[in-house]
C-alpha cells in the first residue's frame, strides 16, 4: 500500500479521504454532514492509503500539542476492510511520530472499533461518551 498525505484541501489526496469519510461517516453510519466536515478541517494532517492507485482507508492528524498527536476520521472503504490497510497506515504514522519525537497519539474510538485499537497497543482512558450520536472511548498510546 502506498501512503500519502496533505494538508492542502485544495490536494487530490485530501479529496480522496474526503470521499471515503462521506462513504463510510455519512452514509453507512448517518453522521450528518454538518458534523463530520467540521471546522479542524485546515489544521489537520490527512493520510490515505492507496492500492493499486485506489483510495482505501484514511485518517487525519490533529497536532493538539507538540508531544501529541491525535488521529480523527479513521475510515476504510467498505470493500477494502479486514485486509489491514487501517493497521498498516496507523503504524505508519506512529512512525513518522516517533522520528518527530512525538510521545503520545491519542483518538476518539467508536466503541465498535475498540478492540481494533486494542490490539495495535491503544489503552483507553476515561469514560464513555456519544459523539454524532456513537458511542466512544478516548484511547491513548504511548510511543
Amino acid at each position: 500500500m502506498d501512503i500519502l498525505q496533505t494538508t492542502d484541501l485544495n490536494s487530490p489526496i485530501y479529496q480522496a479521504s474526503l470521499k471515503i469519510r462521506q462513504e463510510v461517516f455519512i452514509q453507512e453510519q448517518n453522521v450528518a454532514p454538518e458534523i463530520e466536515v467540521d471546522d479542524l478541517e485546515n489544521q489537520c494532517t490527512y493520510y490515505v492509503g492507496y492500492v493499486q492507485n485506489q483510495p482505501v482507508v484514511t485518517t487525519r492528524v490533529h497536532h493538539e500539542e507538540p508531544n501529541t498527536w491525535h488521529l480523527q476520521r479513521v475510515a476504510t472503504q467498505a470493500t477494502a476492510r479486514h485486509q489491514g490497510y487501517a493497521s498498516q497506515l496507523l503504524s505508519a504514522i506512529e512512525a513518522e511520530a516517533r522520528q518527530q519525537n512525538v510521545q503520545t497519539i491519542t483518538l476518539n474510538a467508536q466503541d465498535q472499533a475498540q478492540n481494533f485499537y486494542l490490539q495495535l497497543g491503544y489503552e483507553v482512558v476515561g469514560p464513555q461518551f456519544l459523539d454524532a450520536g456513537i458511542k466512544h472511548h478516548q484511547m491513548i498510546k504511548n510511543l
